[in-house]
């Protein structure tokens, strides 16, 4: 009998949900969702090397393991992108909210004592990459922000392969950029870096004339004309996507997407936006991304814009200030040349009866 299966006959599998610090066994049945490069580092201790890993269970739920050292060495070719393992004798701890990748309130720590051994007949119980889709027109709130994004799109261009060289080490790195649509009519310019540049780059220019479907994860958001977007170390792309949003693209493309006009994410923003600034609305959000992101504001203030309509309005709670009230608050500095009375219950239904007529002109 396998060893994962061995292991699924005499232990129970733990939900990612259900783990804490304070538990000292248990086994998860993850896929490896994300792999990052190994790193090496430098501190007082001396010298090491380390590398990150994102784990999805059954359930969709997500964490980051990370391995240090001998546990790097170890398990950094064990770990394969896109498989399903089994894991136990690891450790959790309380996520470094500035530097996690995946929402859990806990990051695991495996050590050369842990115990990883693939399950290649439980492939089927985990789902694939999971995806959280940013349409186009709504990149501006990430520019430059520590957010990363997933992006879907239907390929418009690819460009050849180019070598940068960077600044900080001197080194030269390939570098392709494509540009992709979606149903916004918008498109953005996309740099594949390193091996995505020669792999899945070149793979996209072969079939560029067919205008394929790409999904890419973890994307960086700048300002470069505007906004831009680059891959990263641990950025996943895939092509034409065997999912529900890659075929409702397609429908739109084929139907009507390839004969419309499309037009630069950047190209409505304001110069001083270009240059690293802010426009008025570059920093509007929905509804749905401050629901769907709990610790939005934890670690200090979150400023945005919203573009929103009252939907309901607590019938035994009155939503404005009496003139009594008003009156009696403390002022300074300010000169009052005349009084009128003002009847805020009526001024209050105007507004709303003014909203309702820009709601229903849209």
């Amino acid at each position: 009998m396998a060893p994962s299966a061995r292991m699924a006959m005499t232990r129970r599998v733990h939900p990612l949900v259900s783990l804490n610090p304070y538990q000292g066994n248990w086994t998860i049945k993850v896929r490896v969702t994300s792999k990052g490069n190994m790193r090496t580092y430098k501190n007082a201790r001396g010298e090491g090397c380390v590398f990150n890993v994102e784990l999805t269970d059954g359930d969709g739920t997500q964490i980051q393991a990370t391995m240090f050292n001998e546990a790097a060495k170890k398990f950094y070719d064990r770990f394969e992108l896109g498989k399903v393992y089994y894991i136990s004798k690891g450790t959790l701890r309380v996520a470094n909210k500035q530097f996690k990748t995946v929402q859990n309130d806990y990051e695991m720590t495996l050590n050369e004592n842990s115990e990883v051994e693939e399950a290649s007949d439980e492939a089927a119980c985990i789902p694939e990459t999971k995806f959280k889709f940013v349409p186009i027109d709504q990149l501006g709130p990430y520019v430059n922000s520590k957010d990363l994004v997933d992006v879907i799109g239907i390929v418009q261009s690819v460009s050849p392969t180019m070598s940068i060289r960077r600044k900080s080490n001197n080194e030269t790195v390939p570098k392709r950029d494509i540009v992709v649509a979606d149903e916004t009519k918008k498109t953005v310019v996309v740099s594949l870096w390193n091996e995505l540049a020669t792999t899945v780059g070149q793979e996209l220019q072969d079939i560029a004339d067919k205008s394929p479907v790409v999904a890419i994860k973890s994307l960086k958001v700048g300002d470069f004309q505007g906004i831009s977007l680059s891959t990263l170390g641990k950025s996943i792309v895939q092509v034409n996507p065997v999912i529900s949003e890659s075929k409702k693209l397609r429908n739109w493309y084929d139907s009507e997407g390839k004969e419309t006009s499309m037009a630069s994410v950047g190209s409505g923003l304001s110069p001083s936006t270009k240059s690293g600034g802010r426009s008025m609305y570059s920093d509007r959000v929905s509804l749905a991304h401050i629901t769907s992101n709990p610790s939005l504001g934890e670690d200090k203030p979150a400023f945005f814009s919203i573009r929103a309509y009252i939907s309901f309005i607590k019938p035994d709670q009155s939503m404005c200030v009496s003139q009594n009230e008003y009156n009696n608050e403390k002022r300074q500095r300010i000169t009052v040349r005349a009084t009128a009375p003002v009847d805020f219950a009526a001024e209050s239904k105007f507004l709303l009866e003014e909203i309702s007529k820009m709601r229903a002109s849209q």
